[in-house]
């Protein structure tokens, strides 16, 4: 029995992050026809990924493959879920539940990012701040500082990542530094993968920093996040067959 694979999102008390996610999972079964493909929150929203978990090995499933739909390796994906999970299969004898690797930086998804801004406009002293959620582990904030980086050299503009929560910069602090950089007009590229809570904060900052700022839509269903989707999951279905455990 080829192993489902569970699509887990944080959740949100907002309904559009929801159903972005489900847009997304609709995508993902479009690419991936023939594959069992559920998706799943870690809290605030439905359906739990251990119900989901639970509901598979009630249908006999023993494998399952897990992808988290994480832009970030941090305590969400190094803690909360892989808690989860082992409370899952420590009440399902046999089941195997493969965990693959988070969404992450992927080449495919900086280039999404980068496709949201093609609508902004290119004025004198116009900079980026790209978003993202924050954490307080350094690593995960580390790896949005590069992907700026390499945004500024490849688009000859001043960049800055800027966070929502956690950690500094936060969106004035880094619009300050840009300003001192000679930046006038804000570019706001989203690592966020749907809308929300999260997002609109960085919105209404930004905005009071510079009126006029361009704000780009979050990564949310484009084909391309789907095709990563797909591939993490080939990935962690390589990982069960070395393992034995798929067959």
């Amino acid at each position: 029995m080829t192993p489902p694979l569970v699509a887990v999102a944080h959740g949100s008390r907002d309904p559009r992050s929801a159903s972005t996610v489900r847009a997304l999972v609709d995508v993902v079964r479009t690419r991936a026809p023939g594959l069992s493909v559920h998706e799943s929150f870690l809290d605030l929203s439905e359906p739990r990924v251990t119900d989901v978990l639970r509901e598979l090995y009630a249908a006999g499933h023993r494998t399952a493959v897990v992808v988290p739909l994480l832009l970030g390796s941090a305590f969400h994906a190094r803690v909360d879920l892989p808690a989860l999970v082992s409370s899952v299969t420590a009440e399902c004898p046999g089941f195997r539940v493969q965990v693959s690797d988070v969404l992450g930086a992927d080449p495919a998804l900086e280039a999404v990012a980068l496709d949201r801004l093609s609508a902004a406009p290119r004025r004198r002293g116009t900079g980026v701040l790209l978003s993202a959620v924050g954490s307080s582990n350094a690593s995960a904030n580390a790896v949005i500082a590069a992907v700026a980086a390499r945004w500024e050299e490849r688009l000859g503009l001043p960049a800055s990542e800027a966070f929502a929560s956690a950690t500094q910069p936060d969106i004035p602090t880094a619009a300050a530094r840009l300003r001192d950089r000679g930046v006038k007009h804000l570019i706001v590229a989203s690592w966020f993968l749907a809308p929300g809570l999260l997002p609109d904060r960085i919105a209404r900052l930004a905005r009071e920093a510079d009126p006029g700022a361009f704000l780009a839509s979050p990564l949310a269903d484009d084909p391309r996040v789907a095709d990563v989707v797909i591939a993490r999951y080939a990935t962690a279905v390589t990982e069960l067959l070395r393992a034995g455990a798929y067959v």
